[in-house]
């Protein structure tokens, strides 16, 4: 298995990144396997989507009326509504793995491999890249 991490800001807002780029050139020349994707952090998460066409401000939305910002929330700290970022990585989840064939990966035309950060208060994120050869 081979493995590195690479480091995204985020920034203080709310943000879907695309990773698709970087995933791409990870695995490129690598033959078939398996890529696997891996946030070490406790309120951020991988998705696959479509990004461009407003889907990623729509998971935004999205998570923001399943987990309103608000202190509803038991874990408090931070900004307003901050618990809600560490409930978040249990609807998208802190990992991903996707096909890799003959060094590319098996991604449908519209499908985009994205970090998803809630936190506002760290703008660093971590991502583990990992290839698995088939």
């Amino acid at each position: 298995m081979d493995s590195q991490t690479q480091r995204y800001r985020t920034g203080g807002s709310e943000a879907v990144l695309d990773l698709t780029r970087d995933c791409r050139r990870f695995v490129a020349g690598r033959g078939d396997g398996l890529l696997h994707l891996f946030v070490p952090h406790a309120t951020a998460g991988i998705a696959i989507l479509e990004t461009g066409s407003g889907s990623d401000d729509d998971l935004l939305a999205a998570l923001a009326d399943l987990l309103p910002a608000d202190d509803r929330w038991q874990h408090r700290h931070g900004s307003p509504g901050h618990g809600r970022s560490h409930v978040m990585p249990a609807l998208v989840p802190p990992h991903a793995t996707v096909p890799v064939l003959d060094g590319e990966l098996a991604l449908g035309t519209w499908q985009s491999v994205c970090l998803v950060d809630l936190n506002v208060d760290n703008p660093e994120r971590t991502v583990r890249f990992s290839f698995l050869a088939g």
